[in-house]
């Protein structure tokens, strides 16, 4: 390769490749022609400064246009890129990953403290305590600072050292060709400093796993599914990291009476066949207690009443849905004597006056069947 060829020949590549396909072709042939694995080869550092020059040029779309347009003039004295190239800017993508392959390593800088890991408890809850909410202790088994170092890791009496290998930058710098970069410190692994008697309680980890009791207030008008985020009660990050939080996954055990539809309650309450006939004021269990509610005459099963506001809040406390009354309508059992013959006698004074929904569904009957 050598003179001013086309960029995208240089490549490999026709002229509507992609973004990721010129990518693609560019870190290949990067790694191919590398300084460092071709050490005292002119022709390589030559191609290898050639295909960069294309890259910078095809990986930037409005440097592409132009070089659509203009071709190599576009950069040239008088061209709308000219001043030439840097060949180290723009590609910390790529030559993060080239340098990963040769040095086992990023091009990062100290590595910070690490965060400590989230955690998940599972709190189970009655369907009373979940909608009018309450507070629970709960027993979360995480890490916690030592109490012997105090979160060093190093032995009472002695503390952590600054790193001899890196000079407690927790980075160790490579000069490689014309690049500079920096990988991980083996020793210190990117702390910056090491320890030389380690504390007897914590092994040097400078945290110990414990029980902890936590108090959670758990809002009224959670639901099973819900997640409360306790923020710094998760686990302890290593060498004095900050640390992650706690996720109280909510479940609720079912009720007797009640079944919960977002914040709407529902409930099944039986009637008798007299009440449902004649209309009747029944008991009605309620979140708060019992009420009244009236049962017009002529009520069928299924029919559902709605009493507007018995319903759950929401946790915000801003919405209050409704309770669904669906009742059912009992039909008799272990009948006397005497009471079977007043319902034949009831049947046979009624007539189809007095069913009107059996009247209607024979009569389609009819018109289906014949």
């Amino acid at each position: 390769m050598n003179g001013k060829k086309d960029y995208y020949e240089l490549l490999g590549v026709n002229r509507n490749a992609s973004e990721e396909e010129i990518k693609k072709a560019y870190r290949k042939l990067a790694l191919q022609y590398h300084p460092d694995r071709n050490p005292g080869d002119k022709p390589a550092e030559e191609n290898f400064k050639l295909v960069s020059e294309a890259y910078q040029v095809l990986s930037d779309p409005q440097k592409r246009a132009q070089y659509d347009q203009f071709g190599h003039a576009a950069f040239g004295d008088t061209g709308p890129f000219a001043g030439g190239f840097d060949f180290t800017a723009g590609f910390e993508d790529i030559f993060g990953d080239i340098f990963g392959e040769f040095f086992g390593g990023g091009t990062g800088r100290r590595r910070s403290r690490g965060r400590g890991e989230d955690l998940r408890y599972n709190l189970t809850l009655s369907f009373e305590e979940a909608v009018s909410g309450t507070e629970k202790k709960i027993k979360i088994p995480r890490h916690g600072p030592c109490e012997t170092c105090h979160g060093s890791g190093a032995k009472p009496g002695t503390a952590p050292q600054t790193c001899p290998t890196c000079r407690g930058r927790g980075q160790i710098n490579f000069q490689q060709g014309f690049f500079s970069v920096s990988r991980t410190c083996n020793q210190c692994h990117g702390q910056g400093t090491v320890i030389k008697e380690a504390c007897a309680s914590c092994g040097g980890a400078g945290r110990v796993r414990k029980l902890h009791t936590l108090s959670v207030r758990i809002p009224a008008g959670v639901d099973t599914g819900s997640r409360l985020k306790l923020r710094g009660e998760g686990e302890t990050g290593p060498a004095g990291g900050s640390p992650g939080d706690l996720y109280v996954v909510i479940q609720v055990e079912p009720h007797p009476i009640f079944v919960r539809d977002n914040l709407d309650i529902v409930c099944e309450v039986p009637i008798s066949f007299v009440q449902a006939a004649l209309g009747a004021e029944i008991d009605v269990p309620t979140l708060d207690g019992k009420v009244k509610m009236k049962i017009p005459a002529g009520t069928q099963t299924g029919k559902v009443f709605r009493m507007k506001g018995k319903g759950v809040k929401d946790v915000q406390g801003y919405h209050q849905g409704d309770q669904h009354v669906r009742v059912t309508v009992e039909t008799p059992a272990h009948l006397t004597g005497r009471q079977k013959e007043l319902l034949k006698e009831f049947a046979a004074l009624g007539g189809e006056d007095v069913n009107p929904l059996t009247k209607g569904f024979f009569d389609k009957m009819k018109e289906l069947f014949g």
